[in-house]
């Protein structure tokens, strides 16, 4: 009567268990970060509009620095020697007021 019983205990079984739950808990964690990751924004850029922010950012960035600009010219003249240190400087922090740029770096 007891032919298909096993005595021996639950065997390598038991470990299913645990890791069928740590599967399931590990799939909710996912979905639920992305889900509220795409609400405030994240997600795919293609879903989000963030995409094209960033695309104008990038051009405005390049367009502002673009090898045209007055201050990239006149970093392209200290470095030819067409002008000394200081005069570079001044005109620098002249063309910092006009262009609104943050940082004191060398030529951009």
């Amino acid at each position: 009567m007891n032919a298909l019983a096993n005595s021996g205990g639950p065997g390598p079984w038991i470990l299913f268990f645990p890791l069928v739950w740590a599967a399931v808990i590990v799939v909710g964690v996912t979905l639920l970060r992305r889900t509220v990751r795409r609400g405030r924004g994240g997600g795919p850029p293609w879903r989000s509009g963030r995409f094209e922010r960033d695309a104008r950012d990038v051009r405005e960035t390049t367009d502002r620095h673009d090898a045209q600009s007055p201050i990239a010219m006149l970093g392209r003249r200290f470095a030819a020697g067409e002008i000394d240190e200081d005069e570079y400087w001044r005109r620098l922090s002249v063309l910092d007021e006009q262009f609104g740029r943050t940082g004191k770096g060398g030529a951009a």
